[in-house]
């Protein structure tokens, strides 16, 4: 697959987006498959991707700060594969991300972290 989404089909919306889609690191390394889309459909927003990353490894949050595209068989991030595994893990109880309210690049990371939390673990 080519991280340039060339064999990756043309590009959709998140809103299309289906699991089990692969999940490409910048530098093309398959991260895992799309688990679920993070959204506020209300307002039409995406927020970003929970990752499996398969082989008891666990998920990981992409924020769509994080995502460079989506495509029909692929999305593709703005990390290469070492900043991939450094990517947060939802969690019930995200740990202080440094993600200030007040502050007007505020992200609401931690929220988005626990979002993700309660979709892997049924309670959303």
């Amino acid at each position: 697959m080519s991280a340039t989404g060339g064999d990756l089909g043309g590009p959709i919306s998140y809103m299309v987006l289906e699991p089990g889609t692969p999940v490409l690191s910048s530098d093309g390394a398959r991260i895992g498959a799309v688990d679920h889309v993070l959204a506020d459909d209300s307002v039409d927003v995406f927020d970003g991707i929970v990752v499996a990353r398969g082989a008891g490894r666990g998920h990981v949050f992409a924020d769509a700060d994080d995502v460079e595209s989506v495509y029909e068989r692929g999305v593709v991030l703005k990390v290469d594969a070492a900043q991939a595994e450094a990517l947060p893990q939802p969690s019930e109880n995200p740990a202080v991300v440094h993600d200030d309210p007040a502050d007007p690049h505020h992200s609401g990371l931690e929220d988005k972290l626990r979002r993700a939390w309660d979709k892997i673990s049924g309670r959303y």
